[in-house]
């Protein structure tokens, strides 16, 4: 078990989420920064997809009741267990009774803890994400509290032996940049030619109104040339949409299925976890790619993870 001492403001039972289910209505979830827990999941022998806890913001404490492997990722956050430094992006041997603290992040948003085995809580739907606005998976569809308990799957007896030796992963906290590569999206030529150079050209700040769903960005105002009012029609994590008020919103992994605000574009999936680490008030800039970058840039990810993977295997 791990017991939640201080569950922080914001923290959830995350995996890679309900990719399956759009068509029934049902979101996403998983982890905003899929690619810190992925990384995370690998570190410590786990598979990709395995549940972890997702920190917003922080600071969290957490005891272990179990003698286990864990890995902090997609944080530049301080953390210490049993008061000893503990660095982001390395695998770690913890032992029965020892705490780990976690702070605020300096400068990213959101912290991933995966540890060996992956965090038990039942599944609903082929998932353990934690699902806010319909109430389901995690822990009762809710946002941890202090006192929480969370099981760990089951593993054999653990020996100082069996500890793999700690190892640096690939993404530190200085690779990540407040831009974000998308598509043209379905209505981009709805948009005056103002509107389009401006969506590409501006400094967006993230607003107070973000959240899981989706971020709220501040700029210029985006106005649509063109145009009849658009029936709902589905949407998916990265599209770009523009209410009336011509302020853009990103959608994110808790999105609704369906929307009927124009898209001006879609962010791609290999740049969605940046957004997970944007914070509120910051600026983001938006960068025009084609269909081909996009693929190249999944498929680089991709092969770095079975790269990560790879090297951690030969390791053991």
């Amino acid at each position: 078990m791990i017991e939640l001492l201080r569950a922080g403001p914001l923290t959830t039972v995350q995996d890679l989420g309900r990719p399956a289910w759009r068509d029934r209505g049902i979101s996403r979830c998983g982890a905003l920064d899929d690619l810190a827990l992925t990384q995370g999941n690998l570190l410590v022998g786990n598979p990709p997809d395995a549940a972890g806890l997702e920190f917003t913001l922080g600071p969290a404490t957490l005891r272990f009741d179990a003698d286990c492997c864990i890995a902090l990722t997609g944080t530049d956050a301080d953390a210490l267990l049993d008061g000893r430094p503990l660095r982001p992006g390395w695998r770690q041997p913890v032992r029965v009774g020892q705490t780990l603290k976690l702070a605020a992040p300096r400068e990213r948003m959101r912290s991933y803890l995966t540890v060996s085995g992956g965090i038990a809580t039942a599944p609903v739907l082929g998932s353990r994400s934690t699902d806010l606005k319909a109430g389901f998976g995690g822990l009762g569809g809710r946002a941890l509290r202090d006192g929480d308990r969370l099981p760990l799957l089951s593993l054999d007896p653990f020996k100082p032996s069996d500890a793999r030796p700690s190892r640096r992963i690939g993404l530190a906290p200085t690779d990540w940049d407040a831009t974000v590569r998308a598509l043209p999206g379905p209505e981009h030529d709805d948009f005056s030619a103002a509107a389009r150079a401006a969506f590409w050209a501006a400094d967006w700040q993230l607003t107070p109104q973000s959240n899981r769903m989706g971020y709220r960005f501040a700029g210029p105002e985006l106005k649509r040339q063109r145009g009849a009012e658009l029936a709902s029609h589905g949407v998916l994590p990265g599209v770009v949409q523009v209410p009336p008020s011509g302020q853009p919103i990103v959608l994110l992994a808790d999105a609704q299925t369906t929307g009927g605000y124009p898209k001006i574009a879609v962010v791609i999936r290999a740049d969605l976890w940046k957004l997970a680490q944007l914070r509120l008030g910051a600026t983001l800039r938006f960068l025009p790619c084609s269909v081909d970058e996009a693929r190249d840039a999944l498929r680089q990810r991709q092969a770095t993870m079975e790269q990560l993977r790879t090297a951690l295997c030969m390791s053991t």
